[in-house]
């Protein structure tokens, strides 16, 4: 019986980010104001409420901790993994050695958010923070490619504990989204698992590992921001490939 009571608070009471509290409060006060309207009204309060609540869920992840291990920034699905550029914002910020600057494209992989998932933003690796750069946009659905250079967004330079290369994350507004927290200044020193921002309401983030680097995930794995290891600095394994297999329900 303890066992199932500590599950059902787990589930159902869950952290909430600090950025929701405003919009929490105000879906408090429509839905008060809605429900003297009729009951109707009210039942529409009531559940715009408990959507905001849920949106800005902040739940409790275990990382996993050992050295070279990239883990996804965000919940999402992998919507693309593809060979790119460096993000033009951190053209300036090359470093002779890190071996993130030694190629012409490297291997981006993009975790698409809707409005149903997570949007709290987690630090994918050990490291310091050597470069953040905020970027004005457009609005284009996130899940389109162009997102990552049109919309706004915001950029992060880190380099790794330990190894002579950096990774670049990028939050980046969607549709709908039109606010981006990014918490994060260059010189500091952070650990993988911990936030370090949000998204509001539905959007993208892309993560770019160097060459040489290959993602151990596939394009439409579901990620845990926090737990799924997007990528391993110590494989010498190959990309991986995947696809859907539906097995057969017998009676």
């Amino acid at each position: 019986m303890n066992d199932l009571l500590a599950t059902i608070k787990k589930t159902l009471f869950v952290p909430l980010h600090p950025a929701g509290r405003p919009f929490i409060l105000g879906a408090a006060v429509l839905a008060l104001g809605l429900h003297e309207v009729g009951p109707c009204a009210g039942f529409v309060g009531i559940v715009l409420l408990a959507w905001c609540i849920y949106f800005f869920r902040c739940p409790v992840r275990v990382t996993p901790t050992r050295k070279g291990l990239i883990v996804s920034p965000a919940d999402g699905l992998v919507q693309m993994i593809t060979a790119v550029p460096l993000p033009p914002e951190l053209a300036d910020a090359k470093e002779d050695g890190d071996k993130l600057f030694s190629s012409e494209t490297l291997t981006r992989v993009s975790v698409f958010l809707n409005v149903f998932d997570v949007h709290v933003n987690r630090i994918p690796a050990d490291g310091e923070i050597k470069k953040v750069v905020y970027r004005p946009g457009k609005f284009f659905n996130a899940s389109l490619d162009k997102a990552s250079i049109d919309n706004e967004r915001s950029t992060v330079l880190m380099k790794l504990n330990g190894y002579d290369s950096s990774i670049a994350f990028v939050q980046i507004a969607g549709l709908v989204a039109r606010r981006i927290i990014c918490q994060l200044a260059a010189g500091q020193t952070v650990k993988t698992g911990e936030i370090y921002g949000l998204i509001r309401f539905g959007s993208r983030v892309d993560i770019y590992l160097p060459g040489g680097v290959h993602p151990l995930v596939c394009v439409g794995q579901r990620m845990i921001g926090g737990e799924t290891v997007i990528a391993d600095f110590t494989s010498k394994e190959d990309a991986r490939a995947g696809e859907i297999r539906a097995l057969e329900i017998r009676e």
